[in-house]
């Protein structure tokens, strides 16, 4: 895929869920029940063991269904080893220009993380797309998130901490492209007990209140 359809898809579904696990059985177990929900973008963090792995696995399963991102992508050689495994796009805590040039050279999308202005207007001129914030919950949440979008109207902010379906119709009214979610949507408790009915519920909760909330306000997501 092209970076353009890249951006446009994750805009379009609006959710990213991040998956973290302990191995790689229950993070291929956390993807397989969120797809099953109806959302077709995944991030498989760096920090779940042998996670290269996990991600050609996903995208050898799905065939190109699920939008699969690598999360938490730290280093160049992290960059390098997550595309080679087939992730369309890289997610990093913060703003990590190896790894934006890594994506780069192999024309695939990377969304640094960033909290303040000034690190906004640092990924910017590094030619990020989408832009991380995070941790969002953690400085006020929507109302810091409509605060970033004053001073940057045209920017594509994903926030990301705290998000989760009670505060998800907030951050689309606060101008969000797409919401970054954990352990609010992943919940591995549940999982391990064989609960995925409920990681189902959630997912579709959090699907239809981003529909909703989108149909309600006047922001859209816009693709570059």
């Amino acid at each position: 895929m092209t970076i353009d359809e890249v951006v446009q898809r994750i805009g379009n579904v609006g959710i990213i869920p991040v998956v973290r696990a302990s191995s790689a059985d229950e993070a291929q177990r956390a993807v397989d029940t969120i797809c099953a929900a109806g959302i077709d973008v995944i991030e498989v963090t760096m920090t779940v063991p042998d996670a290269p792995a996990v991600i050609r696995q996903v995208v050898r399963h799905y065939s190109g269904k699920v939008l699969t991102g690598a999360g938490t992508v730290l280093t160049k050689e992290q960059a390098k080893q997550c595309l080679d495994a087939g992730a369309e796009f890289l997610v990093s805590p913060g703003l990590a220009p190896t790894v934006l040039q890594a994506a780069a050279a192999e024309k695939k999308l990377a969304i640094p993380g960033v909290l303040t202005p000034t690190e906004l207007m640092s990924a910017r001129s590094e030619g990020a797309l989408l832009v991380k914030i995070f941790p969002c919950g953690n400085v006020g949440g929507p109302k810091y998130l409509k605060s970033l979008k004053a001073p940057f109207p045209d920017a594509q902010l994903i926030p990301t901490g705290g998000v989760n379906v009670s505060n998800a119709a907030e951050y689309i009214a606060a101008g969000a492209f797409a919401l970054g979610i954990g352990a609010d949507l992943v919940d591995l408790a549940a999982l391990r007990q064989g609960q995925t009915q409920k990681i189902l519920e959630a997912a579709r909760a959090l699907v239809e209140a981003v529909r909703q909330a989108r149909q309600g306000s006047t922001t859209r997501p816009s693709q570059s």
